[in-house]
């Protein structure tokens, strides 16, 4: 993998390598969008949405999502399609380049926003929303921001509840700017009365050995305050010496400016959770083995001991939050496992909050009617709940949950990280070539079995705009403004710069 040390010349020749794979492939895949549309009359999508237009009673309404361009916002819009309502889509479109949600069959309209930046702030951004939302008379704004928007949401939740009807599945400015910084969240968590990991904020150098030297056998992870692509991963305290600590540390910017949190390192596996939550009641509720790169999505079963104890913190946290609380809510936890006389125990840590949707809402495509049903709620007045668990307003008050969910996948990342690169490390002598069979053989088990996170029958064209003009157009703009990068998302459509 590049880095920022890497010279000029290897990324120029990353980025031509994936826009002649992107070539590579194009007739291929342009035969499977033509035979998409050819056969696309006959999948039961469209006769699904006719018969709920049709049923007695229902009321289609217009709902705007923004983050259409990412997979997670283009699933919800192809859902709330799919459920018979009204969608138009909305999001950025980095250097010009149109997002790939645009073109998909379940928008009625789209709209190109202006990104909120350090110079003008988020009012363009907010006023566009706001033009959109009245001139389209939207219902409902769902939001799937990204991390770097994420605050500017919450002001455009604000302005747009107090200036039209529209209702918006985003939390304020106060919620989010608590959950969404690891610090806060942390003490947010506590306050709470909710279990959280030992952590510390820290902008000196100092501070972080006072805390290193208080606890010498403990281990930590120190993560940045805010977006930094270079340090997503974190950095592991202490290190094998402790002059190699303060090697290490006298490396790292670190200063009120650039403050970073200094938190209890968990050994065990991590898990990753998405939940919608409507005036601090969960509506809807998944989770999966995460990752770092998280690129591969497979639901724990809703009857498993730790599914079951992550939607128990999720509820607990909504519910202490108070009825104002509504939007995407998705953690990141750590399981500690630790043995005891009674046998292995399993302890669960929130070590990360992300206030918005996460990718993972992939995982309910098969449940289009439910999901949309849940996100209607928030149109409505609170629930009174019979004894059957039943609202008085006719939706169900109990949490959809994917039954019997795909495994999804994202083929051009696959394509890459299993079979073109290793390929390459094999030619340089740095794999083996059991371990190059073991990655072709997983990528044929996920081309097969599992599900493309973009791709639908019915609905292609994002899934060819993807990878033929979007991901090309932006290495071609990396390269035209020199920009080095290390790693991308295919399913967020983000480039981690170095």
């Amino acid at each position: 993998m590049l880095d920022g040390q890497s010279p000029w010349s290897q990324h120029l020749a990353q980025n031509l390598a994936l826009i002649a794979l992107s070539l590579c492939f194009l007739p291929l895949d342009t035969i499977v969008l033509v035979v998409s549309y050819l056969f696309g009359w006959l999948l039961p999508q469209r006769p699904s949405r006719r018969r709920i237009t049709r049923t007695a009673g229902f009321q289609a309404k217009t709902i705007l999502v923004t983050g259409v361009g990412m997979s997670k916002g283009l699933a919800l819009a192809r859902m709330f399609y799919r459920a018979g309502h009204t969608v138009i889509g909305a999001d950025f479109e980095p250097y010009g380049i149109p997002v790939n949600g645009r073109f998909s069959r379940s928008l009625k309209r789209f709209y190109r926003l202006p990104k909120p930046n350090p110079h003008d702030g988020s009012a363009y951004y907010i006023q566009d929303l706001l033009n959109v939302i009245r001139g389209e008379k939207v219902d409902l704004w769902v939001s799937c921001s990204g991390v770097a928007s994420a605050v500017e949401d919450g002001q455009a939740k604000e302005v747009i509840e107090r200036r039209s009807d529209c209702k918006a599945i985003q939390f304020d400015v106060k919620t989010t700017g608590i959950l969404h910084e690891k610090h806060s969240f942390i003490q947010r968590t506590i306050d709470l009365g909710l279990p959280a990991p030992e952590t510390y904020d820290v902008t000196t150098r100092t501070a972080v050995h006072h805390v290193l030297h208080k606890a010498p056998k403990k281990q930590y992870i120190m993560k940045s305050v805010g977006v930094d692509d270079a340090m997503r991963g974190g950095i592991r305290l202490p290190r094998r010496s402790v002059s190699e600590t303060y090697n290490h540390l006298s490396r790292v910017p670190i200063s009120k400016e650039k403050p970073w949190v200094l938190q209890q390192y968990i050994q065990g596996e991590e898990y990753c959770t998405h939940a919608l939550v409507v005036r601090g009641e969960v509506k809807a509720f998944v989770a999966c083995p995460s990752l770092e790169l998280l690129m591969h999505y497979e639901a724990l079963p809703s009857t498993s001991s730790l599914s079951k104890a992550m939607l128990r913190f999720t509820e607990e946290f909504a519910r202490r939050s108070g009825d104002e609380m509504t939007g995407h809510l998705s953690f990141d936890f750590m399981v500690e496992e630790t043995s005891t006389e009674k046998g292995l125990q399993k302890s669960l840590f929130p070590i990360e909050c992300n206030p918005r949707a996460h990718t993972a809402v992939v995982l309910f495509n098969t449940m289009s009617e439910e999901m949309s049903a849940s996100y209607m709620q928030a149109l409505t007045a609170k629930a009174n709940i019979n004894v059957n668990g039943h609202a008085a307003n006719g939706h169900s008050s109990r949490i959809v949950m994917p039954h019997k969910p795909g495994k999804y996948y994202w083929v051009g990342h696959d394509l890459v990280a299993l079979i073109f690169y290793p390929a390459f490390q094999v030619l340089r002598g740095r794999l083996s070539i059991s371990a190059f069979l073991s990655g072709s053989y997983e990528f044929l088990m996920h081309l097969f079995f599992w599900e493309d996170g973009t791709f639908e029958a019915w609905d292609p064209l994002p899934w060819w705009w993807l990878y033929h003009v979007y991901w090309p157009g932006q290495f071609l703009a990396s390269i035209m403004g020199n920009r080095k990068w290390s790693r991308v998302n295919v399913s967020t459509t983000k480039i981690f710069l170095c």
